[in-house]
């Protein structure tokens, strides 16, 4: 532009103003409704889709840790049944003992044989007790990975959701929006699912 009012247009300010005209056209019309609507529902469905991917790493997260517990307890238990099987053998060692030996030594062995048949039953408990344990850990931690599967499941559809809502507005197509809105209400359907531990 010079000072005496010329005003050369050159292709990309040409695509400027054509562009401002429809987006202000846009706006009051049709696809400026579609617009103002996938805008919004893109953006609670990307904040859904964040809290359930939070939520599906926490799950997994917890899955581990108690799969972890439940190792642990199982190493437990395992040291319990090796201490039950040392008392075992001390137990035939004294049974053993006790009928080789002259009959002044026979109740001296047979005090040990009963001693250790009550050591070996309150391992026993305790082995078991662990082995539980272990057990309700393992419970836990797959029904937290179900869940995780939920949550990521979920997350994953929220994305295809989003995917469509971009599509759906560089192409201008209905179906597509419709497509995007079927995808985020499956979306979130299974995020209720996870939720309830379904």
């Amino acid at each position: 532009m010079s000072g005496h009012g010329f005003h050369v247009h050159g292709p990309h300010d040409h695509e400027l103003e054509h562009a401002q005209q429809g987006g202000h056209g846009a706006g009051h019309g049709e696809h400026g409704g579609m617009i103002n609507q996938i805008a919004l529902f893109t953006a609670i469905i990307a904040t859904v889709g964040a809290l359930f991917g939070y939520m599906g790493g926490a799950t997994q997260a917890n899955a581990g840790l108690y799969k972890n517990n439940a190792a642990i307890k199982k190493t437990e238990a395992s040291n319990q049944w090796n201490y039950f099987q040392s008392k075992s053998t001390k137990q035939s060692l004294a049974e053993l003992a006790r009928d080789l030996a002259p009959e002044d030594k026979k109740a001296f062995y047979q005090g040990k044989i009963d001693r250790y048949e009550k050591e070996k039953n309150d391992i026993k408990l305790v082995a078991d007790k662990l082995e539980a344990e272990a057990t309700a850990w393992d419970e836990q931690s797959d029904a937290q990975m179900h869940q995780h599967h939920r949550w990521a499941q979920s997350t994953t559809v929220l994305q295809v959701s989003i995917a469509l809502a971009a599509i759906a507005l560089l192409t201008k197509k209905k179906w597509l929006e419709v497509a995007m809105f079927v995808a985020g209400g499956a979306g979130l359907l299974v995020g209720v699912l996870a939720a309830l531990h379904i």
